[in-house]
């Protein structure tokens, strides 16, 4: 294709993709010599290979203008774009073309300038469509917040994030997750709906603002990869109970759960030492809460559950709980309520 353009129209400009973990052209344009890798990444295994081609290389050094490299989010953001463009699924080296058009006219001078990307496969791997799913969000910000371990913190920060915003309108919050450490501080990783890198930027601002200690993770592997999705380890608690609660995902559910169970007239004291709540795009979403309450108040708390309207599952004997999350033990299947109905 290349020589083709070269030779038809020597003006139109060649500009070559690879990912960033697999760049053997670039290198090997840059030192002038056929360069062999010492490892390569695989997510983009189409075009992952360790040793570029002799008579590839010398048509690329003469032909190609410019090399763009690019990452994995940016390869999984140009596969969603392609998915809501044309409803195509590309697979990870078939989507370089497009992650690197998108980057080369966000970081060029160029403007006013017509393109035509190489889209050159879909042979997707079914397995991966989760972790793409994942990190092609690019309409939610990953932070984490310190936060005073204080009644009436947890919900504060919801809403000073929430209505965080210019046009105090409703800002969608995406994940949540809590777990108690000490009686001085809770640290917090959550997500939240964002409409660009200025909104990101602005909304940590107005939060440091307001006195928290804010840490963008959207460039921290470890955070995106793991550390969001564990439960924040063990804790020593007495009374502790666990449940987890199912809801129709909407706008402003989140919210209306916090306002039920931070209900100030509700008929037992409880202090809540676990949170953890993903919006998957489902039409059902569900939250897992942990509640440090008095035997004898243990009742009083399902009755109180039984009126907020929502089904909910006790997960306090669930195995997965007593040995991650709190002391080891033997675990009992999960006792089954679903509030509103006349059967246990």
């Amino acid at each position: 294709i290349a020589t083709f353009l070269k030779t038809v129209h020597p003006h139109v400009k060649v500009i070559g993709v690879e990912a960033a973990d697999a760049a053997g052209m670039t290198r090997s344009i840059e030192e002038n010599e056929v360069v062999t890798l010492d490892h390569v990444g695989i997510f983009a295994d189409g075009a992952a290979v360790k040793r570029i081609g002799d008579l590839t290389f010398e048509l690329c050094k003469d032909l190609v203008d410019e090399m763009v490299l690019v990452d994995s989010d940016e390869i999984c953001q140009a596969i969603r774009d392609a998915y809501y463009d044309t409803r195509t699924i590309l697979e990870p080296a078939g989507a370089l073309g497009m992650a690197g058009v998108t980057k080369f006219v966000r970081t060029s001078t160029a403007s006013a300038q017509n393109y035509a990307v190489i889209c050159s496969g879909a042979n997707m791997d079914f397995n991966q469509l989760r972790f793409i799913s994942d990190r092609a969000e690019k309409s939610e910000k990953l932070v984490a917040i310190k936060i005073p371990e204080i009644p009436g913190a947890f919900k504060q920060l919801y809403y000073d994030l929430a209505y965080c915003n210019v046009k105090n309108t409703p800002r969608s919050i995406t994940e949540f997750s809590y777990r108690f450490s000490d009686d001085s501080s809770a640290y917090i990783v959550l997500s939240f709906g964002i409409t660009g890198l200025e909104d990101a930027s602005t909304v940590l601002k107005l939060l440091k603002i307001k006195g928290y200690e804010v840490q963008d993770l959207g460039d921290n592997e470890m955070a995106k990869q793991h550390a969001r999705y564990l439960g924040g380890g063990r804790a020593t608690l007495d009374d502790e109970v666990l449940y987890r609660f199912e809801f129709p995902e909407r706008p402003g559910a989140l919210e209306d759960f916090l306002n039920f169970m931070s209900d100030e007239d509700r008929a037992v004291p409880y202090n809540v030492t676990m949170f953890h709540y993903r919006n998957r795009g489902s039409l059902e979403n569900s939250v897992l809460v942990g509640m440090q309450i008095s035997r004898e108040n243990k009742e009083g708390l399902e009755a109180f559950l039984d009126q907020l309207g929502f089904t909910y599952f006790e997960e306090t004997d669930n195995l997965v709980y007593k040995q991650f999350l709190c002391h080891a033990g033997d675990a009992e299947p999960p006792v089954i309520k679903r509030s509103g109905s006349k059967f246990y």
